[in-house]
């Protein structure tokens, strides 16, 4: 499966994505917050700095927002990831969130979390699990997480190959649960240990996930039942419409109607808690933006403060958030945010 970038689709530009989720008639996500006195919406602070460490990625998967993949060539440079480390050497920002594409795959990735862990940060890591077999140079990766406390953060579609597969690829299930077999052997998701491990849930259609708790349950049941394999937390995030989520969306007949579905299970608690709030998205390319989803469509940041080489914390900490139609994925039912359900 070539990205969406590869085969010149039009929704691998922002714009294109944002004439479809603008042109049919529902109701503007702004309006909808007007009514709850939430608008404009505003930052809390900013207490996650997520890093988007370039698209590149060793898998194509079909609901991706970032239209990762193996042929996606943009990264990261050293000099824009010590831009961000001079950023979290002068704010008490408390956490480091690295995102990608497969954020590994940057060559300069472990010198960031060195740098960053040696700041006393907190650091997330978006690891997709076959990244850590799929070549030689990764295999130590389990190690190299724990040496500095990485929280690492998986995304699994199900407990079962079948719907994981359908999802990700051929052969991702069994080598996500090596993976997991490998994190486990160093301390990851055993309990005492201190080492986070999580794995992200969304659905694998046009439908909104179930709550967050109960399914936790039945992938820790599951998985230790059928794979013997342990993790911490389970977050659940709803499929945001954009990108390849939005293509299947439109070329399934779904699309309507999971817009409809959305905006109907809005929810005004869900609302006051979304993650752009309080976090903070830098593009590969060094840009900001309100969140990684904002990132995807090229909607950044209101205000003159719009790169690393410009950053005014003072000016983005009162600047009003950038929303749109797609921000209705994030508010629906118990809300969704990087970190899981919101409510």
């Amino acid at each position: 499966m070539k990205s969406l970038q590869r085969q010149g689709h039009v929704f691998a530009k922002g714009e294109a994505q944002l004439d479809v989720l603008n042109r049919d008639g529902f109701e503007p996500f702004v309006e909808k917050l007007q009514t709850i006195g939430l608008s404009p919406l505003t930052p809390t602070g900013v207490d996650i700095f997520q890093m988007n460490l370039g698209k590149m990625c060793n898998q194509t998967c079909k609901h991706c927002h970032v239209d990762a993949g193996p042929d996606r060539k943009e990264i990261m440079t050293k000099e824009t990831m010590q831009q961000c480390l001079d950023i979290l050497g002068a704010y008490d920002i408390p956490s480091l969130d690295l995102t990608g594409g497969a954020p590994e795959m940057n060559p300069h990735f472990r010198w960031l979390v060195e740098q960053a862990s040696g700041m006393g940060k907190h650091v997330m890591d978006r690891c997709n699990l076959t990244i850590i077999n799929a070549n030689k140079k990764y295999h130590d990766l389990p190690e190299f997480f724990a040496e500095h406390q990485v929280e690492v953060i998986s995304s699994l579609p199900h407990y079962t190959s079948l719907r994981t597969d359908r999802q990700r690829g051929d052969g991702v299930f069994d080598r996500s649960i090596d993976a997991m077999r490998r994190l486990n052997e160093v301390g990851y998701g055993i309990e005492g240990s201190g080492l986070q491990f999580n794995l992200v849930y969304n659905p694998t259609g046009a439908i909104l996930p179930g709550p967050q708790e109960s399914l936790e349950a039945d992938f820790k049941r599951e998985l230790k039942r059928k794979f013997g394999v342990e993790f911490n937390q389970l977050f659940v995030i709803t499929n945001m419409p954009i990108s390849r989520f939005l293509d299947y969306l439109i070329s399934s007949g779904n699309y309507e109607e999971y817009m409809q579905t959305l905006i109907e299970a809005f929810n005004p608690s869900a609302a006051s808690g979304v993650m752009c709030r309080n976090t903070l998205s830098i593009g590969w390319d060094g840009y900001l933006y309100d969140c990684d989803f904002n990132q995807m469509l090229d909607l950044k940041v209101a205000g003159k403060s719009q790169h690393i080489s410009d950053f005014d914390m003072k000016a983005l900490q009162s600047r009003a958030i950038v929303l749109n139609q797609h921000c209705y994925g994030c508010t629906a039912g118990l809300g969704s945010s990087c970190g899981g359900q919101t409510t």
